[in-house]
């Protein structure tokens, strides 16, 4: 068996085994508090704190259920009426919140790194649990994304996923495709305009395209992904409405992909710009089964980086 995780900062280093041992554990935490309407006691005594620098609403309070379906004591970190506003620097609030022995801090940032850094410096024992750091990875997602697809396809290795949307800014992006790689999924389509695709050498497992007509066609799993516009530099803005007639993912673009296929979007949708209303609300959609996977993948991950 794979050694237990002290923290979770990425999944490109993570193997199946790991990440097989992750999803089945959701699945058994979920049946174990009756898909939330039961609390457990498995971390009674220990205290998560949410120190997101960005807004967040899924993320955040599906972090903030987790750990009290987990019996564990929450406390969300303020940012605007933290020390942060008057000057501290990051490692003296890593560092003063260590101090107050806490057992796990959840981690967003707009800095690609942040969390490792963290890690380095931390002082004592307290685990890090990356919820998403700029472009480079949002590791809870990308399981929660792998767990949405297994529940409806068991055999992974026969599937196709495509990606589609502003890639180069997306660390969901990055996640999932770490995650699905190593879950053995047979091919991999990332597909965006030229300017918002990363350069080939980052996604050697996957296929890169332009043209989403010919990405979808065929796909088993469809990945919606908004544009990021406030990653993006002034000159990297689509025209909205250009964008959605050869990126948008709409009932008759649909038909061209796999009739059982699966649409997903990680949210915030930006409803007519990356995907149609009647598609994000259709018979295909997935996108809230995400959101509840979303409590029982973060439980998951406490109970692993916490487990006695």
């Amino acid at each position: 068996m794979s050694a237990r995780l002290r923290h979770l900062i990425s999944l490109e280093h993570l193997d199946a085994d790991t990440l097989t041992r992750l999803l089945d554990r959701a699945e058994s935490l979920r049946e174990a508090c009756a898909h939330g309407t039961r609390k457990l006691d498995l971390l009674a005594g220990r205290t998560v704190l949410n120190l997101f620098f960005e807004p967040s609403t899924r993320t955040r309070t599906s972090f903030e259920l987790a750990a009290r379906r987990l019996g564990a004591d929450v406390v969300n970190f303020d940012l605007g009426n933290s020390s942060t506003s008057k000057g501290e620097t990051l490692l003296d609030t890593l560092h003063t919140l260590e101090a107050m022995h806490l057992d796990v801090l959840v981690v967003r940032h707009r800095e690609s790194g942040t969390p490792e850094y963290l890690v380095k410096h931390a002082a004592s024992g307290v685990a890090v649990i990356n919820a998403g750091d700029g472009n480079h990875a949002h590791p809870t997602q990308g399981l929660l994304d792998a767990l949405t697809v297994r529940q409806h396809r068991r055999d992974l290795h026969a599937l196709t996923v495509t990606i589609c949307g502003d890639v180069l800014h997306s660390r969901v992006a990055r996640s999932d495709v770490h995650a699905f790689a190593a879950l053995g999924v047979r091919e991999i389509r990332l597909c965006g305009p030229a300017a918002l695709l990363p350069a080939p050498a980052e996604f050697r497992n996957c296929r890169v395209m332009e043209d989403f007509d010919a990405a979808i066609a065929g796909t088993d799993v469809v990945i919606m992904l908004r544009l990021q516009k406030e990653r993006m530099a002034a000159t990297q803005l689509p025209d909205e409405a250009a964008y959605f007639t050869r990126y948008g993912l709409d009932g008759a673009r649909l038909k061209r992909a796999a009739p059982d296929c699966m649409v997903m979007h990680p949210g915030p949708i930006n409803r007519g710009i990356e995907i149609a209303s009647d598609v994000a609300d259709g018979a295909h959609s997935r996108i809230l089964e995400q959101v509840a996977n979303g409590v029982f993948v973060r439980m998951a991950v406490l109970a692993e980086v916490l487990g006695r």
